[in-house]
Parts: C-alpha cells; sequence; structure tokens
C-alpha cells in the first residue's frame, strides 16, 4: 500500500467523468487499497478515484463504522433532506454549507465484484452523495448556499470570542 498524492481544486482531473470499472483485477485492487491508506492518513471520510488522479468510479468511505468500497456506485433512491457543511481533501482548509438527502440509498460492487445495495442516513447519506458527485466531476463547492469559508479563521474567530 502506497498513500496517493491528492488532487486539488483546479486540477482539471476534478471536472471530468470517470468510467466504469468492468474488472477488478490487481491494479484496482492496489488502488483501493492506496485510496484507503491516504484517506485515512488524510482524516478524511471519503475518496473518490479521481481525487488520486484516477478516473476510474471507486469510492471509498469511512463514517466511524469501518471502511467502505463501491465500484460503479449509483445512487438508487433519495429521500428527505439535511443541511450542513461540508469539506473535502480536494479542497484543503475550506468548508461550505450544502444541502444533502437525509437519507440514500445506493447500488455497488464491493472489491470482490459482488453486487451489493447499501442505505445511508445522515453523514453516510452526505458522504455517499459527496463522493458520488467526484465521479461526475463536482465540487460539493458547485452546491454551496453560500459562501466557501476558511476553516482556519472560523476556529480562530470562535477562540476570540
Amino acid at each position: 500500500m502506497a498513500k496517493r498524492t491528492i488532487r486539488t481544486v483546479g486540477d482539471r482531473i476534478l471536472t471530468k467523468t470517470a468510467r466504469s470499472v468492468e474488472h477488478l483485477g490487481p491494479k484496482e485492487l492496489t488502488l483501493i487499497d492506496d485510496m484507503l491508506e491516504t484517506m485515512y492518513e488524510e482524516n478524511g471520510v471519503g475518496l473518490a478515484a479521481p481525487q488520486v488522479g484516477v478516473l476510474k468510479r471507486i469510492v471509498v468511505m469511512d463514517v466511524g463504522e469501518g471502511p467502505i468500497v463501491m465500484v460503479n456506485p449509483r445512487i438508487t433512491a433519495r429521500e428527505g433532506e439535511q443541511t450542513g457543511d461540508e469539506g473535502c481533501l480536494s479542497v484543503p482548509g475550506k468548508v461550505a454549507c450544502v444541502t444533502r438527502p437525509e437519507k440514500v440509498t445506493a447500488e455497488a460492487l464491493d472489491r470482490e465484484g459482488k453486487p451489493f445495495v447499501i442505505t445511508g442516513e445522515g453523514l453516510l447519506a452526505r458522504c455517499i452523495c459527496h463522493e458520488c458527485d467526484h465521479l461526475d466531476g463536482h465540487l460539493y463547492t458547485e452546491f454551496a448556499e453560500g459562501p466557501v469559508r476558511d476553516v482556519e479563521e472560523e476556529a480562530e474567530a470562535e477562540e476570540e470570542e
């Protein structure tokens, strides 16, 4: 396993649509392992392959319940609404308010290529939507309701109060 370089806002690969994975071979499994390592080392809760420069429809996530690997994910149902701050490893040091579904259901393949269905609520629903957006070339900043804010400036302002 190896940590990969995270592409940041301004890198054109983040605006491109990822290709479906036709075969899960050693290259894809290594990519998945590297993505998990990178996500954990960067203290993220999700990472999509385009964020490490690979235009494949692969997402990894961990919202505190263990790693989830989704290959060729597709959201099939959305319910409710939640609004809250969102950040991204590809937009370092920034957050913005984004409205997402409260609950989503998605279909995907696991790392062995077996189909599965996942239903997530709250943070997991937000993460699934956020990472699937990456696969279609979108950053959360496109959906921001208000300004994209600097995390450090907000932390300093809170300390002064």
